[in-house]
């Protein structure tokens, strides 16, 4: 492949690829590469004209995926283009950078939650994963195993089918090394949906890349549920993997999840780190009034639109009410005929990006709220929102009104 030479990949894109592969192998002290059978690229999102030229660059090669790859988000809604406020520029460069990763083969997923449209590794499976949550829901709920993979380096590792074999693609560095104990919580709270986007960035926060495994949640957790967790704990921190006895397919047994090796230390969870993090997830705290509602980072599941229907059946929200998600998750949504009725209660559905990355929230900045642990974390830097945090019950009651509307009773105990 060095030489440009491959029977999946042919072509100088093949042989650039390779190179940068390698280089990042020898920059990371790896021995050798791996084989992968599965690629996701965060490499389609425009931050800068350099990455339409590096993605360009494959495609005048001759660039193909060797492998399954999904793309991540980009920086416009090609469905419904009009949402977008962006100059021609912008525009322009962002979709030159979409369809080009769509021209090496990649399927045009746009979402930061492949695994909710159909691309989910085996467990134990090689891959080579970027965007935060999904590095995070690959190698733990999935049992898969990536590194974290940005941009472009995840680009790369897609043509040539490889990815440098070290760290958390290796067994012995997928043992948790810490046990975080959360049976003082209560059932109650643990079996709400607000409390995982807490949990994980309080994890974060707390153990940065160290691996975790989570002793005392419910059997009923949902992928939802991790899906939140990991998404707030790869935000705040770095965590790429985390365990949970009984849930994940590496935690069987508390003992399984630590490879039968006493855990480095020990934390037991209360409620005064609890809600430590969870004020940490507004910055606006005391805010009155709501100007908008953003949810759906990652991206928004059908069970979740699900859940939103239920609570929006009868309302008409004040607010602008924006729901991110996945251009397959809405046609699944639109054919249940869930998206007419939420469109009537003043939602306004955005598939293939999300408001964070992209300009989509009204211009003025104002106070946004979200049931999100990574929208929180990054709406403030990246949109000039305070953020409100609190449950999808929260959010669907503050945007009928336009007042802030929490339940926080349940956060003591």
């Amino acid at each position: 492949m060095l030489e440009g030479h491959s029977g999946a990949a042919p072509g100088d894109a093949t042989a650039m690829a390779m190179r940068i592969v390698v280089a990042a192998a020898e920059l990371l002290g790896a021995e050798r590469l791996v084989e992968i059978s599965s690629a996701h690229i965060d490499g389609c999102l425009h931050h800068g004209d350099g990455g339409v030229e590096f993605a360009e660059a494959l495609v005048r090669g001759g660039g193909q995926v060797a492998v399954p790859t999904t793309l991540n988000v980009g920086a416009l809604d090609l469905l419904h283009p009009e949402v977008v406020r962006a100059d021609a520029h912008k525009t322009s460069m962002a979709r030159r950078q979409m369809d080009a990763y769509v021209a090496m083969g990649a399927s045009p997923t746009f979402t930061c939650a492949p695994y909710q449209v159909g691309h989910e590794p085996e467990l134990g499976a090689q891959v080579a994963w970027g965007e935060s949550n999904a590095i995070a829901f690959v190698n733990s709920v999935l049992g898969a195993r990536t590194e974290r993979y940005g941009d472009f380096l995840d680009a790369c590792c897609a043509l040539t089918g490889r990815a440098p074999l070290h760290g958390l693609h290796l067994t012995e560095n997928r043992r948790a090394t810490v046990v975080v104990d959360a049976r003082a919580v209560p059932d109650q709270l643990k079996g709400r949906d607000v409390f995982y986007p807490v949990l994980g960035t309080w994890l974060g926060l707390e153990l940065g890349q160290e691996v975790a495994v989570i002793d005392g949640l419910p059997a009923s957790t949902t992928r939802d549920q991790l899906k939140a967790l990991g998404a707030a704990a790869a935000s705040t921190g770095a965590v790429a993997l985390f365990h949970a006895v009984g849930i994940t397919p590496e935690a069987t047994s508390l003992e399984e999840a630590l490879g039968n090796v006493p855990a480095g230390r020990r934390v037991k969870l209360e409620a005064a780190a609890l809600r430590s993090a969870l004020d940490r997830l507004s910055t606006a705290q005391g805010a009155e009034r709501v100007d908008a509602v953003a949810v759906g980072s990652p991206h928004f599941s059908e069970a979740e639109f699900e859940a939103l229907a239920r609570l929006a059946d009868g309302r008409r929200f004040t607010v602008p009410f924006y729901v991110c998600t996945a251009r397959d998750t809405l046609a699944s949504v639109e054919a249940k005929g869930l998206a007419a009725p939420l469109r009537e209660a003043g939602v306004e559905i955005v598939a293939d990006t999300c408001v964070v990355v992209t300009p989509i929230l009204p211009v003025e900045a104002g106070v946004l709220m979200t049931n999100s642990g990574k929208f929180a974390h990054y709406g403030p830097s990246n949109t000039g929102y305070d953020v409100v945090y609190g449950s999808l019950e929260d959010c669907v009651r503050s945007a009928e009104g336009g007042v802030v509307m929490r339940d926080e009773g349940m956060w003591s105990w």
